[in-house]
């Protein structure tokens, strides 16, 4: 009889095989099929970087024009998606209202054709196209307003900002974010990309696939901890406060948001990036005022704790950025969700290849054959 060793989490045991996207933790290396992420974000953008990673390569300009028309055509929501959004309650979690209209979506477009690449493409440019719609839509809702229409004439992230916003976006602010998402749109098997491969393994349709990872991502232990690094700053307040705060949790031992990774061992190249962006944010639009507490958080905690590997992870900077852009705290979990969309997408189409539906076993812990006890008796 083979005798299962258990690891918590699954960690470090092989879910998959997988081409999509590298990770080294020990070097800080993170690669999309292949390319280092520090090369995408110079040179490439969201629309591009989706593409690469969904089918496998970098497209040729005709696919790239063909790919991002298609998506601009698609960013409208049918008006009973609009009207079920109007019911949601105003004090709701944009990750809930996100997660119900990402289900919602099957039921419109409810045939299962998972062997059609017709019904594959449309798939996919329908989740990338109407995620972002949805994302605005509702933060302009639970307000009292109607949505803004999307606007074909604007790329990819300047026009998720002319919805969230109401007004047409500082090209620089659109590229910012544009790189945002380019960081945010894969990183192997994590959480919410593994709920996305269990539901797909099923073979349902890739709408219930999304919203079970955009379910996955809302948790603060993965998309939902860059909520929980401004609450901290602001709880931390000044620079000052620092290093109190710090001996405090580690006192405590509880844990600093935006610190650590269960790959990282150095610091998450994000992060790197991310601290970049909202270093050319601030210039051109002010600094942030919590900015040099995160600064000053970031080195006490790599000198406190930097030996055993923890050290800034892409949570840390990127609600700076996201605030600087205009957007609300609480929808920094649904930009997220917003780029994992192309990350999630590209590992559904990846399971369909060779697809087996996941049945891990367990190790047993209870007893056996117990008695019932009578009602009358417990």
């Amino acid at each position: 009889m083979t005798v299962c060793e258990y690891r918590a989490g699954l960690e470090g045991i092989p879910a998959t095989q997988s081409s999509i996207s590298f990770v080294d933790g020990q070097r800080g290396i993170l690669e999309y099929r292949g390319i280092p992420i520090e090369e995408l974000a110079q040179k490439s953008n969201f629309v591009e970087t989706s593409h690469l990673l969904i089918w496998g390569k970098l497209p040729t300009k005709e696919e790239l024009e063909n790919f991002e028309q298609e998506i601009r055509l698609h960013r409208r929501l049918k008006y009973r998606i609009r009207d079920m959004m109007k019911c949601f309650p105003e004090g709701g979690h944009p990750m809930d209202a996100l997660q119900a209209c990402a289900a919602a979506l099957g039921l419109f477009y409810s045939r299962r054709a998972l062997d059609d690449p017709a019904y594959i493409n449309a798939a996919v440019i329908r989740l990338l196209a109407k995620i972002p719609t949805m994302v605005a839509a509702f933060q302009l809702m639970r307000k009292g307003n109607d949505p803004v229409q999307p606007r074909d004439d604007l790329g990819y992230s300047a026009n998720f900002l002319y919805m969230l916003n109401e007004k047409e976006p500082d090209p620089f602010a659109a590229q910012i974010l544009d790189v945002c998402l380019m960081l945010h749109a894969e990183h192997t098997i994590n959480a919410s990309t593994f709920s996305a491969m269990v539901t797909a393994s099923t073979l349902t349709d890739p709408y219930a696939v999304v919203a079970s990872a955009v379910g996955t991502l809302a948790g603060p232990l993965h998309g939902g901890a860059n909520e929980e690094v401004i609450s901290m700053l602001e709880e931390i307040g000044s620079v000052e406060n620092v290093r109190p705060y710090v001996e405090q949790c580690i006192e405590k031992k509880s844990k600093i948001m935006g610190f650590g990774h269960r790959v990282y061992k150095v610091k998450d190249p994000r992060a790197i990036i991310l601290q970049d962006l909202a270093e050319q944010l601030f210039e051109k639009y002010g600094v942030d005022q919590f900015y040099d507490v995160a600064v000053e958080l970031e080195r006490v905690v790599h000198e406190k704790m930097g030996h055993k590997g923890i050290y800034a992870n892409v949570d840390y900077y990127s609600g700076l950025v996201y605030r600087k852009l205009g957007i609300p705290t609480d929808l920094f979990t649904p930009v997220f969700a917003v780029s994992r969309i192309a990350g999630w997408l590209a590992h559904w189409k990846e399971q369909l290849n060779e697809n087996r539906i996941f049945r891990p076993t367990q190790i047993y812990t209870g007893t056996h054959a117990a008695p019932y006890i009578p009602m009358s008796e417990r």
